[in-house]
């Protein structure tokens, strides 16, 4: 079964530059900003003050009326993801129980699996912090306490709202997917890890239809603090948001925290064909990597992306001369914006430089295990547009880093598209996108 085809048929995005692929699309075409002053919470004494911020935004949108309770005990990444799973199903004309107003569903749900990678979803202090505080005994935290009667002060559901898995959970009973399911917890590379092994679902032929891809949310007190303390954050851009993250530019100096997601519908190919869809591209190649050594967190890593990346064209029956496009994760952190260009020129020699790339970082801050979501899904609609959107404040390349970035759209004639991604735990993951010749 393994040599069933696996077309990518829906498209759902959610980031600072816009909900829906058709609103994000436009804004990177058009090299618009969505890094802004944080207003979603307060900064205070934090040296980055910057974020790629979701506003207005609420997954009471985009989930059935009777559904709608459930959303309190959602944290920020699983509206994300429920809202991003909602776009791409009404992208890709499937219907499923979870889409009201759009008559009875037109896939069997035993044949329609889920995977969604995730971060780690931070607790909002607010409600951790009022129980935590009726275990103080004269200024120290009581352990004892806690145990016998504190941790009573929390909601009863207070754990549904935080553990990662909830994403996919959330996902398949709004949308009444009984196939293999699944999370991936690999941070950045999540997206990535998880429409690869969704793929196996299909060519197996465990399912007929899967939503893959990844969302996340660090956009929070904590996430400022634990990525302060990685020395990744700019901090020296306050006053100028909309240009403070530059992937690969000779003047990045630091990335900041955005938040978002994209979820992708993959689909048997003839199955696909036999409805009618619109496809597109094939997604033909998949590889992973990890670098053990990236237990120090402090060295800038790219979890052996060459390794994922060579893994991916190698699986895809191709070389890299057959690849066209290459859509970057592109931290804008000097160290990691220069071992990623070594990964690529690793995967794909002289060539790296040459081939057509691009970074969307720069426009909506980094979205961690979200990014690689987002990653797939443009790759996927640069093949189907036959154009690259430009690489936001990129005007001349760092150290190290010469690749064909461009600060303006291209039309390019692409046949195949690698994209991959990284996280500093030392994953890395990456995927080869065909574009669709039916």
């Amino acid at each position: 079964m393994l040599d069933r085809r696996v077309a990518i048929t829906g498209l759902g995005v959610v980031t600072p530059l816009g909900v829906g692929m058709d609103e994000t699309w436009s804004a990177l075409r058009d090299a618009r900003g969505g890094v802004t002053e944080i207003s979603l919470l307060e900064p205070g004494h934090f040296p980055c003050k910057i974020g790629g911020q979701l506003l207005d935004f609420s997954a009471r949108n985009f989930v059935p009326k009777n559904y709608r309770k459930a959303v309190k005990v959602m944290a920020r990444d699983i509206e994300i993801a429920v809202a991003a799973a909602d776009l791409a199903f009404l992208d890709s004309g499937l219907v499923t129980r979870g889409l009201e107003g759009k008559g009875e569903p037109t896939v069997d749900s035993k044949r329609l699996g889920c995977n969604i990678g995730a971060g780690l979803i931070c607790t909002e202090l607010n409600e951790l912090g009022t129980a935590v505080n009726t275990s103080v005994t004269d200024g120290k935290f009581d352990f004892k306490t806690w145990g016998t009667s504190g941790m009573n002060n929390l909601t009863p559901l207070w754990l549904l709202k935080y553990l990662p898995n909830m994403l996919s959970c959330h996902v398949t009973i709004i949308h009444g997917a009984e196939g293999p399911s699944n999370c991936i917890t690999c941070g950045d590379a999540s997206g990535h890890l998880a429409v690869g092994e969704s793929a196996l679902y299909i060519r197996r032929g465990a399912a007929d239809v899967v939503i893959a891809g990844a969302a996340e949310s660090k956009l929070n007190h904590m996430g400022l603090l634990r990525q302060g303390k990685l020395q990744r954050l700019c901090t020296t851009r306050n006053d100028q948001p909309a240009a403070a993250v530059r992937p690969f530019d000779a003047d990045h100096a630091g990335t900041a925290i955005g938040e978002g997601g994209g979820l992708l519908i993959l689909e048997d190919m003839e199955y696909a064909k036999h409805r009618g869809a619109r496809i597109y591209a094939e997604l033909v190649g998949f590889g992973a990597a990890c670098d053990a050594q990236a237990i120090d967190v402090l060295r800038p890593t790219s979890g052996h992306l060459g390794l994922a990346v060579k893994n991916a064209v190698s699986s895809a029956g191709i070389t890299p001369d057959d690849i066209d496009a290459i859509v970057t994760y592109g931290t804008g952190v000097p160290g990691e914006d220069a071992v990623e260009a070594a990964a690529w020129r690793e995967a794909l020699g002289e060539r790296a430089s040459e081939i057509p790339a691009v970074s969307f970082t720069g426009a909506t801050g980094t979205m961690f295990a979200g990014a690689s979501g987002v990653q797939l899904s443009v790759a996927a609609k640069c093949l189907a547009e036959q154009v690259i959107p430009p690489t936001v404040n990129f005007t001349r390349p760092a150290e190290g880093c010469a690749m064909n970035f461009a600060p303006e759209t291209r039309p390019v004639k692409m046949r195949h598209v690698v994209t991959g991604a990284y996280t500093v735990g030392g994953q890395s993951g990456a995927c080869v996108l065909k574009v669709s010749e039916n």
